[in-house]
């Protein structure tokens, strides 16, 4: 039962948002974790824990997600990742993007170089991966795209800025992912205000929808639902998606 395989535990991108003028902030040093949830049927079980911290020096934004699954979880599919991000403070425009996965029995480590040229920005993607202990892939690759583009992870804040408060109920529209294995579009579906309530607190959300794919137009993964808080600090709280057998949730347990 592969409950870590899809992109839940690189949520991150998960939570990505819609490419329209982003309001200019600052964010302050935090830590938030969520606890990462099972369901089928009657079964509904903790299955592991994301940490994103966040850290800021200079002109320089500084972040780390980390993922685990839990003990019981490992013996179906051990997870251990970390990514990390190095982004502008003015412009939240990742620098550079790392990705190390540790997945059932396969390594994979990720990197991309943005650069920036007018609308136009330029991913210099690197991707190494081992199965089994050995080498499968060892590749580079070169990525461009037109309009906002972020990495897996400074999705995360940027998404955090947009006027939500604004948005019409049903509006779409899409952003840019480079990953160092290709680049992606997602699009994004604003589905209205809702409350939500969990662990006996209660918070008034944002709900929105994404769909990845290609530049093709094709799918390359499931759709997912996130719920991300009203409040100043826009903190997403509930995100949701598919597996072939039952789903998969996160659910916010603290920020500090």
């Amino acid at each position: 039962m592969k409950i870590f395989k899809f992109r839940i535990l690189t949520f991150a991108v998960l939570l990505s948002v819609i490419g329209i003028g982003a309001a200019a902030r600052t964010f302050d040093d935090e830590t938030v974790r969520y606890k990462v949830m099972f369901k089928w049927g009657l079964i509904n079980k903790q299955a592991g824990l994301v940490d994103i911290t966040l850290k800021s020096e200079g002109d320089k934004y500084y972040s780390i997600l980390t993922a685990a699954s839990d003990p019981w979880a490992d013996h179906f599919y051990k997870v251990r990742d970390t990514l990390t991000t190095i982004m502008s403070k003015a412009t939240l425009m990742p620098e550079i993007y790392e990705k190390i996965a540790n997945e059932g029995n396969e390594s994979k480590h990720d990197v991309v170089k943005f650069t920036k040229n007018g609308d136009v920005t330029h991913g210099q993607c690197f991707r190494k991966v081992i199965k089994k202990g050995k080498l499968k892939i060892d590749e580079q690759m070169d990525v461009e795209a037109i309009g906002t583009t972020v990495d897996m992870l400074s999705s995360y804040y940027y998404m955090r800025t947009l006027p939500y408060e604004t948005m019409k109920e049903g509006q779409v529209s899409t952003i840019n992912i480079f990953s160092g294995k290709r680049k992606e579009l997602l699009t994004l579906k604003y589905l209205g205000r809702e409350t939500i309530k969990y662990d006996n607190c209660k918070y008034d959300c944002y709900h929105i929808s994404f769909i990845f794919t290609s530049d093709g137009k094709k799918k390359t993964s499931d759709d997912m639902e996130a719920w991300i808080t009203a409040a100043p600090q826009r903190i997403p709280v509930k995100l949701e998606g598919k597996l072939p057998v039952g789903k998969v949730r996160c659910f916010l347990i603290s920020r500090k």
